[in-house]
């Protein structure tokens, strides 16, 4: 894919804004900008360990999900400015920190550099690398991943366009999930595993949110429609706590019951 970083059309939203001059709709320009690098104890347990995660967490994201838990860093791109080498010594750096994997967090919007970065370290990398998103990703951003990524860990949060679009402004955000998993599957297929560790395969995420069993239960029946049984798999999360606009947004505005999450988890 050739990238023109004066009209971005990296991501689904496709702003087409001049990241050269000012920022896109993921608050981002063509500087790299990473909020935190450090072993990650509390991602999923095939993923984290016993010596954790090597997880990057990059600023900006072209979500704009109301209950987001890590507001300044999505909305505000709160972080510091690493260039492409620095980034592939930050990955050989946690790999000698014991790390399990390389786990990129919310890269989309960086994936030309990021790229760049993996192809310098993979000679010297030898954990896998993991792509962990909200979902949301362009076929474009996925091909250029082919070969460079081992596990992808996407979110699938909304079923309706209307709850999508309520709560993260993107109408279309399951129509897009919808073509983008698939392609993760495609890339890296059914699960490989060392010992307890994943070493390859696609793990979908998806949080439970409160009076939102529908959107639970049409996402779950999907991921069974679309995929052979026990090749993909699933983290239901139930962790759901209100943060920023959503606290003042009902049914947002409190934790998910004990009964809404028995539900979907049946």
């Amino acid at each position: 894919m050739s990238f023109d970083a004066a009209h971005c059309t990296l991501c689904p939203r496709r702003c087409g804004a001049d990241r050269e001059k000012g920022v896109g709709l993921c608050h981002c320009g063509t500087e790299i900008r990473i909020a935190r690098a450090a072993l990650h104890p509390w991602e999923e347990p095939c993923i984290s360990g016993r010596h954790g995660s090597g997880t990057v967490f990059f600023s900006g994201c072209a979500l704009g999900c109301v209950f987001c838990q890590n507001r300044k860093i999505s909305r505000q791109a709160v972080g510091k400015a690493v260039t492409v080498t620095q980034l592939a010594e930050i990955f050989l750096k946690l790999q000698e920190q014991q790390a399990h994997n390389i786990n990129l967090v919310t890269g989309s919007h960086y994936t030309p550099w990021i790229v760049q970065a993996l192809e310098l370290a993979k000679p010297k990398l030898h954990i896998p690398v993991v792509w962990n998103c909200g979902g949301y990703e362009s076929p474009e951003i996925l091909h250029m991943l082919d070969g460079l990524v081992d596990i992808y860990l996407p979110d699938l949060k909304f079923y309706t366009p209307e709850t999508a679009g309520a709560y993260a402004n993107c109408p279309d955000y399951f129509s897009v999930a919808a073509k983008a998993i698939p392609e993760m599957f495609r890339q890296v297929g059914k699960p490989v595993w060392n010992g307890d560790l994943l070493e390859r395969g696609l793990v979908v995420r998806h949080l439970v949110l409160p009076g939102c069993i529908d959107n639970s239960l049409g996402v779950l029946d999907w991921i069974a429609d679309n995929f052979p049984k026990k090749d993909v798999l699933v983290s239901l999360m139930s962790q759901y706590v209100p943060m920023g606009r959503a606290k003042k947004l009902p049914p947002f505005d409190r934790r998910i019951t004990q009964e809404e999450y028995d539900t979907v988890l049946s």
